[in-house]
């Protein structure tokens, strides 16, 4: 089954975000508390931990499921299984037990899919939907509760979950209205700053309003006037109508009521004395020592007049944040979570809005719209990283469940970011932690030599030169007779020879792995620096010997060139016999001779020997960098070697990233 769009519940075009961190327990009924930790659940929503906000992991992801089960779905829980990160397979899963409603098979299926898409807040929905219907409401909420702390700012889940809250509540009971209103207030605390959030604040005022408790919704409104939301022109009018409608008694708080008719006093003359009225309206009290009918009735509609005209200077201040960034969110144009590929525009669109909002210098904004970022970008690495670096330097905890959420959930086999995450706890004292992490990654996705090489530098950086070498050791077996495992070979003679200064060590090493993978030009050249780098007076027969080993390896005629071009210069700088250096440069104008041949004959309609062609990952421009004349290069042997280097096409020294896996 193809991947679903927003109907089906891959997300929603109100621009939900992303979890935060807790326990996941789903169990308490959020809105006991007010506010948003940065990264963080919403609090009161149980215990802090180290994991995010999530799904409790279900019983059992993997493995047959018991044979209750019918065929149908053991068929489609293997596929899925089969390939996890295959969408698809999820989706049509899930589609099967809906249908068939299969409420223990639906459990174990949306569990299992949660763990791995939690972002999909329609099938938060389905799956509340489905305990309503063949379990129980209470089971319904946990669900709900479940998707809440996975995606706190899905507006749609709220507003969904509220209404479950308020359908299974009973409306005589005292606390029944502070659970709800608990909820709403959570539901801000988590959404509220969404630019997308009017639905849930107009629903709020509303259901205000129907209970009667007018202060309560101007209140909201307060609150709402200075929140850049898409719809904030439509509050400001039906704000002014609410004002308008009742009687400013009713409205406002006492203390402000006063303040606004003490204000009134003071700026005016006193209005005449009206003729006999009704009596106040509740809530609206005279002054001390003022009988009834001394209410003034006309002063209602300057009250009205200055609560408006008091606002209005607020309504123009949130305008002009809401035009800021109004193009930056008429480019968004997939706000919600899905698994095909984002376009550019709107992927640039993104960075260009998160730019724009760190350096409008407020922090929640800039973490609500990362998280907003994180449901459609959630798939995109560059996203996960830049917001970890942004809370980094501002919250240590936040910034860790950033890295949770990416690695345990969205970007499970990407190395980038599980580096970063490695590097992040070293900076942070926490070493155990960080080697759990590379070693964990590993063992999910062998292979890679950027892991193996940072789990052997985060060993070596903290003593620990043994197990260091040990790890090298390891790879270079476990990859023998392949190109990589000549490159362990080389990062292992390096570290035996600068770390633990022990050369002859090394030359076993390079010269062992030279044997078993005699054309390869890394390995000698590396065995030549390696020679090279000790004392040249004392070490010229092992120099010698790496020139000698790899003029008679089977290496290409280009790299045997360029090997002996470096024997002449190192005799001609170091060497200790006259007839060395002749007997070096006699063979080396042969070399030159035959290699002038070669390259005449393709003119003539022949072609090269495969076999003799320098292989395209054959490093032979390893030799570049070994300056055996110290400090400033002979200008002849410059031009010389220099003019040879490009003229072959030699690739630049150390290039090892062709060895690393592309994630």
């Amino acid at each position: 089954m193809a991947a679903e769009g927003p109907e089906e519940g891959t997300g929603g075009t109100d621009g939900t975000g992303g979890a935060m961190d807790g326990d996941g327990d789903g169990g308490e009924t959020p809105g006991r508390g007010g506010g948003e930790v940065p990264g963080g659940c919403p609090r009161g929503w149980g215990s802090r931990s180290r994991s995010r906000c999530r799904p409790p992991p279900p019983q059992a992801l993997n493995g047959a499921p018991p044979p209750p089960f019918p065929p149908e779905f053991q068929r489609l829980w293997g596929a899925a299984q089969g390939s996890p990160h295959d969408f698809g397979a999820w989706t049509e899963l899930l589609a099967y037990v809906e249908q068939e409603e299969l409420l223990e098979a639906a459990r174990r299926a949306f569990d299992a899919f949660f763990q791995r898409f939690p972002y999909c807040f329609g099938y938060w929905r389905k799956y509340a939907e489905l305990e309503r219907r063949l379990g129980s409401a209470r089971r319904a909420q946990q669900v709900l509760e479940r998707g809440l702390q996975s995606i706190p700012l899905s507006l749609e889940l709220w507003l969904h979950y509220i209404g479950l809250l308020q359908s299974s509540l009973d409306p005589a009971r005292p606390e029944s209205a502070q659970r709800v209103r608990g909820a709403f207030e959570a539901a801000l605390a988590a959404a509220g700053m969404d630019f997308r959030s009017d639905k849930l604040w107009e629903s709020y005022v509303e259901w205000e309003r129907e209970r009667g408790d007018l202060r309560a919704v101007t209140a909201i409104y307060d609150r709402l006037l200075s929140m850049p939301t898409q719809l904030y022109s439509h509050h400001w009018e039906r704000f002014k109508e609410h004002v308008l409608q009742h009687p400013p008694g009713a409205i406002l708080s006492p203390e402000e009521l006063l303040w606004l008719r003490s204000k009134l006093g003071s700026g005016s003359e006193p209005a005449p004395k009206p003729p006999e009225g009704p009596e106040a309206p509740p809530g609206e009290e005279a002054p001390p020592g003022a009988p009834p009918e001394a209410q003034e009735e006309p002063d209602q509609e300057k009250i009205r007049e200055l609560v408006i005209s008091m606002r209005q200077q607020i309504h123009a201040q949130n305008e002009a944040e809401v035009s800021k960034r109004w193009n930056f969110e008429d480019g968004i144009k997939r706000p919600y979570f899905h698994v095909k590929p984002l376009e550019r525009a709107q992927l640039r669109n993104w960075r260009e809005y998160l730019d724009f909002e760190v350096a409008a210098g407020s922090q929640e904004r800039s973490i609500v719209l990362f998280e907003r970022c994180l449901i459609a970008c959630a798939l995109y690495e560059e996203f996960w990283v830049k917001y970890t670096r942004y809370l980094e330097s501002r919250t240590v905890p936040g910034a860790r469940s950033v890295f949770q959420r990416a690695c345990g959930f969205h970007l499970p086999r990407k190395p980038n970011i599980h580096l970063l995450w490695a590097a992040f706890e070293e900076k942070q004292g926490n070493v155990d932690e960080a080697r759990r992490i590379l070693r964990s990654f590993e063992a999910a996705v062998p292979g890679l030599a950027m892991v193996r090489l940072r789990r052997v530098s985060l060993e070596r950086r903290h003593g620990r030169v043994a197990e260091a070498e040990a790890l090298l050791l390891e790879a270079m077996r476990a990859n023998e007779g392949l190109p990589l495992g000549s490159f362990y070979a080389v990062k292992l003679a390096r570290q035996v020879c600068k770390v633990q200064k022990n050369l002859g060590k090394a030359r076993e090493v390079l010269v062992e792995a030279l044997e078993k993978d005699p054309d390869n030009a890394r390995l000698h050249a590396n065995l030549l620096e390696m020679e090279f780098g000790a004392d040249v007076g004392q070490n010229e027969g092992n120099t010698m010997s790496c020139f000698e080993r790899a003029l008679r390896s089977p290496l290409p005629d280009e790299a045997k060139l360029l090997f002996s071009q470096r024997r002449v210069e190192f005799l001609e700088d170091f060497g200790s016999s006259i007839h060395s250096l002749l007997k070096a440069y006699d063979e080396h104008q042969k070399i030159l001779k035959a290699h002038a041949a070669r390259k005449r004959a393709p003119e003539n309609g022949s072609e090269e020997p495969d076999d003799k062609r320098l292989r395209p990952d054959d490093p032979s421009g390893l030799l570049g960098p070994l300056n055996f004349s110290g400090g400033d290069p002979n200008p002849s042997y410059n031009y010389w070697y220099q003019h040879g280097y490009s003229t072959y096409g030699y690739q630049s020294p150390w290039g090892y990233s062709h060895y690393y896996g592309q994630s």
